[in-house]
């Protein structure tokens, strides 16, 4: 079962997301559910528009179980199915 501490060990499309911080500034606050997941890329949608967000230039956080839940990307830089079977 998915809790805060082990988030970055599960699948992590369909979560809702919010950028907290970013080494672009314009990405911060951006927001929706994640569609797609790469190896170096996380893609959010909201209102049918896709935003493409690199992992390493990103802090996120989401809500799990009435849990916020910060997440820096560099942790989850890696192959899903890497990040997955770890």
């Amino acid at each position: 079962m998915i809790n805060p501490q082990n988030l970055t060990k599960h699948e992590l499309i369909g979560l809702e997301i919010k950028v907290v911080e970013s080494t672009n500034k314009s990405l911060v606050g951006k927001q929706g559910t994640i569609v797609d997941e790469t190896k170096n890329t996380l893609t959010i949608k909201k209102n049918g528009k896709e935003t493409k967000l690199l992992k390493t230039a990103i802090i996120f956080e989401t809500e799990i179980n009435g849990t916020t839940v910060q997440v820096d990307g560099k942790e989850i830089a890696k192959r899903p199915e890497d990040r997955i079977k770890k």
